[in-house]
């Protein structure tokens, strides 16, 4: 059909570049985005923190909107709340007044304690009633004072498809050569009769300001120029779905579809070099079949934090549409809170999906001991290779139903695999009531195996002549076990629990008799992440073999070594380390290095 290409066809530089970030997205439940002053605010406490974020979403609540009640337009023209955001449109490209309120000569003073602020009072020049100013735009000085000031590489914005939910406002003044006019959806039966949707009720009545398809490029070519010239580096384009609803007098779904999504691509390319696109409510397949360079992709429904049912079935299904999903695209599991009953959990199952992390905490709110399982002191992360798929005994089971599998995730990294089982029993999709609920309110525990098989490209991994033989590390035990061809680990979990089982072929050094498998990072959640390379050979000195690793990070580097090594060295320098001479656990303290992404050199001498 040639109409999208499969994830390997894709060339390396289509993946954006803040995938290998921790990120941080003004999202939250109540306040879908913080205004410039809160956001910087946010940014210097990140900063202060250990694990600072690389990479920020602004959210949707940045852009110009109105709707045709002008009470409402009047008194909530840059506020989005539920129900009501739906049938607002688009009345302008740029930032609204509260973003363009931030002035370059705005000064902020932090008091003894750090937690109060003062303000330059002085109104900004130029009309603040048209959106409009002759000073620095205002999101600009915001972009700029997050990679001047607070270490941040990557700022990507949102819109919707159409603009925004409701679409690009028909006739609004400099808007009027988008044509833009009202659609109204159609739905299909069999969507209807599963899911009832607060935005497609909406605009079935209101409308939606669909931007004429010939005009789309124009429009979008437009909105992303003027974001890049604010040092914007990609965009997150939400609500995609909907376009499909609107086919009526432009040659059917299919064409709209089409059309729609290869002017984005253009524009996308134009002004966004790192193909920086991240694509959002889009599974349906006239979206999917119409791409053909946007390589990042939600995999999931969003983060619930309010929602307790919403949590297993999140990993779950996230995990099964990465099977198709993953195939053409880099799956993203969504954002998550690092402070919240399930976080672990949540944190766990990103850290070998392969996918971006990101969260979405309130300032202030952060769980840094779980960040710090996730992302190295730098603000980059230990991602995955590939996108994180069930393992094969899983792919005809329902572990959030059946009451009695174990979901099982497996993923690789260059030296390793890795395989995290997750208890996702309990809760799921209601045909009745049409939402997400608890069918189980205690699930039993349950128990299961893991395998190395179960990573499904171990023998890959681990090159020719290796014998099936593996060591397994898990990470919340801390147990080392040496496991034999075919041989199995049992694993036994509660309704959100977890275990991640690090798998490392074992390498036979030849004619010496020693054994040696990388595990990598012990304290990070994908530990394997962290070794790049690793090459063992006889010795013609004083050691019976050598082992050469490049790794990544800080903290407890880990390995299992059949005999106690002679001495070990980091960047030549020779360091500490233990060994559990029962189970052959190595493990050696790395410091923090000094440059972001930097490989140490580790060599271990055995005799």
């Amino acid at each position: 059909m040639q109409t999208f290409h499969h994830r390997d066809k894709k060339k390396v530089r289509m993946l954006p570049s803040f995938v290998d970030w921790f990120g941080w997205c003004t999202w939250t439940p109540s306040t879908p985005t913080l205004p410039p002053r809160a956001s910087s605010r946010a940014s210097r406490a990140w900063r202060r923190a250990a694990r600072p974020p690389r990479f920020l979403i602004i959210d949707d609540g940045w852009q110009q909107i109105g709707s045709e009640n002008k009470e409402e337009e009047s008194s909530n023209a840059v506020v989005v709340q539920e129900g009501a955001q739906f049938a607002s449109r688009l009345t302008g490209i740029k930032e609204n007044a509260k973003f363009q309120k931030k002035k370059k000569n705005e000064d902020h003073h932090n008091n003894i304690d750090g937690e109060r602020e003062a303000t330059n009072k002085q109104g900004i020049a130029g009309d603040e009633q048209s959106g409009h100013s002759t000073t620095t735009p205002g999101l600009k000085l915001l972009v700029e004072e997050a990679k001047r000031d607070h270490g941040v590489k990557y700022v990507y914005v949102w819109h919707a498809m159409a603009g925004y939910w409701g679409g690009v406002k028909p006739s609004a003044e400099g808007m009027e050569h988008y044509e833009s006019s009202l659609a109204y959806p159609v739905q299909s039966p069999g969507v209807m009769g599963n899911q009832p949707d607060i935005v497609m009720d909406s605009l079935s009545v209101l409308g939606l300001g669909l931007v004429h398809p010939r005009k789309v490029l124009s429009f979008y070519d437009e909105l992303h120029s003027y974001l890049a010239s604010c040092g914007v580096d990609g965009v997150k384009v939400d609500v995609q779905n909907i376009i499909e609803t609107l086919g009526a007098g432009h040659g059917g779904r299919v064409s709209l579809t089409r059309a729609y999504h290869h002017a984005l691509e253009a524009s996308v390319a134009r002004n966004f070099p790192d193909n920086g696109c991240i694509s959002c409510m889009c599974h349906n397949t006239d979206m999917l079949y119409s791409v053909r360079q946007t390589a990042v992709v939600r995999a999931s429904d969003d983060f619930y934090p309010r929602d307790p049912a919403s949590h297993t079935i999140h990993i779950s299904s996230v995990a099964y549409n990465t099977l198709f999903l993953g195939e053409f695209m880099l799956p993203d599991w969504d954002m998550f809170h690092s402070l919240h009953p399930a976080a672990e959990y949540h944190g766990a199952a990103r850290a070998i999906g392969g996918c971006p992390i990101y969260v979405s905490d309130k300032p202030g709110n952060h769980n840094f001991s779980l960040l710090k399982k996730l992302v190295l002191p730098d603000g980059s992360v230990l991602r995955a290779q590939l996108p994180g798929r069930p393992t094969r005994d899983c792919l005809f089971a329902d572990p959030a139903r059946d009451g009695a599998t174990l979901l099982k995730i497996w993923n690789v990294n260059k030296c390793s695999g890795v395989v995290g089982v997750f208890n996702c029993q309990g809760a799921g999709w209601c045909r009745v009531t049409k939402k997400t609920r608890v069918h189980d309110a205690a699930p039993g525990t349950l128990t299961g195996t893991i395998r190395a098989e179960d990573v499904d490209a171990i023998a890959d991994i681990a090159g020719p002549g290796w014998d099936g033989e593996v060591v397994v590390y898990t990470h919340r035990s801390g147990e080392l076990i040496r496991l034999p061809k075919g041989a199995t680990l049992p694993v036994t979990l509660k309704v959100l629990e977890f275990e991640l089982f690090h798998v490392s072929p074992v390498m036979a050094v030849a004619s010496t008799g020693v054994s040696f498998a990388p595990i990598g990072l012990l304290d990070m959640f994908n530990s394997g992440g962290a070794v790049e390379r690793c090459e063992a050979h006889a010795a013609v000195q004083e050691a019976a073999a050598v082992v050469e690793l490049k790794v990544r990070g800080c903290g407890r580097f880990g390995a299992y070594c059949s005999r106690r090594p002679v001495r070990c060295t980091l960047d030549a320098a020779e360091v500490e380390f233990s060994y559990d001479d029962d189970t052959g656990l190595l493990v050696i303290d790395i410091p923090v290095p000094e440059k972001e992404l930097y490989r140490w050199t580790l060599e271990i001498h055995v005799v």
